[in-house]
């Protein structure tokens, strides 16, 4: 796996290395030794599953706060999508900056998302289909969201979201207290 870096503290795009002959190609998409040599959190304790039909169809930007926050690791399975990350560690020098990348089944790049950082995405076809694994358990009580369009952070999305949940739309503006960044403090 070749793990690069991007303008974000903490964030990678992992691109697997193919092997392949007249047959196809053979490529690994997660190793334990690999991403511990890395630096990155190498257990993961579920992996999801997400399918969204329509083209333009928002899912962020989600996080859960210390001590459940989560490390993600995001590929995207069919179709393609277009990953935003955005940093909400207050120690952290990219506090408050994004990053995103496309993910396509094609392309089949991965995006590690590290604690302490809200993730969502838009889809870019129909029917793409989402898996990622997730650091740790799914905490309903520490689950905060930011509004995907906030103006305080600018995310500058490829396309214009058609389908968002009422849950999603419905994250208000950046708050310190209410999203709780002081509980990310010390997270690298």
């Amino acid at each position: 796996m070749i793990f690069h870096e991007t303008p974000v503290d903490g964030v990678r795009v992992i691109e697997p290395e193919r092997r392949g002959d007249d047959r196809g190609f053979f490529a690994r998409v997660y190793c334990e030794r690999e991403f511990a040599e890395a630096g990155l959190v190498n257990h993961y304790v579920q992996v999801n599953n997400s399918l969204s039909a329509k083209k333009g169809t928002l899912r962020g930007m989600h996080y859960q706060l210390a001590p459940s926050s989560e490390v993600k690791l995001v590929r995207c399975v069919r179709g393609a999508l277009w990953d935003a990350v955005l940093d909400l560690r207050p120690d952290s020098p990219t506090f408050g900056k994004w990053f995103g990348a496309e993910l396509t089944a094609e392309n089949r790049l991965m995006m590690y998302v590290p604690r302490g950082f809200a993730h969502g995405f838009v889809t870019l076809t129909e029917d793409t289909e989402a898996f990622y694994l997730v650091s740790d358990f799914y905490a309903p009580q520490e689950e905060r969201g930011i509004r995907w369009n906030d103006p305080r952070f600018g995310i500058e999305w490829p396309v214009e979201p058609t389908e968002i949940s009422a849950k999603d739309a419905a994250w208000p503006d950046y708050d310190p207290e209410y999203h709780g960044v002081e509980r990310f403090r010390g997270i690298k």
